[in-house]
């Protein structure tokens, strides 16, 4: 799967939380997210970051937290099916919660292989 497929692939099941995504899917989703908040950011800073002065803070970042709002429901969804792929409920996703220990199962989690085959999530 290529980086354009899989954000394709995303954005067509835009809030479906059922079924599967496998690992390239879901880790070409990563960066892509990656590059769009970096560049929101950019831009925020350039277009706002005058009008705030020095010290402005992160008062001035419309254009990210636009895009961060969203690409929250496929960022979600996405979760939710890799989560699908080895065989968790879409429910784990809420483990993201509990500090440190929760992003750290998550992420152990995200890079595990799917299973191979059909199982109870397609």
């Amino acid at each position: 799967m290529t980086f354009t497929q899989a954000i394709s692939m995303v954005f067509s099941k835009y809030a479906t939380f059922s079924g599967r995504a496998a690992r390239p899917e879901f880790w070409w989703w990563v960066l892509f997210m990656f590059i769009v908040m970096a560049v929101t950011q950019i831009v925020d800073d350039i277009l706002f970051g005058p009008m705030l002065g020095p010290g402005g803070g992160d008062a001035g970042q419309p254009l990210t937290v636009l895009a961060s709002l969203a690409l929250l429901l496929p960022n979600l969804a996405v979760a939710v099916r890799r989560l699908h792929d080895i065989g968790r409920s879409g429910w784990w996703v809420l483990i993201g919660f509990v500090p440190i220990i929760g992003f750290l199962v998550l992420l152990y989690w995200y890079v595990q292989p799917g299973i191979d085959g059909r199982n109870q999530y397609g």
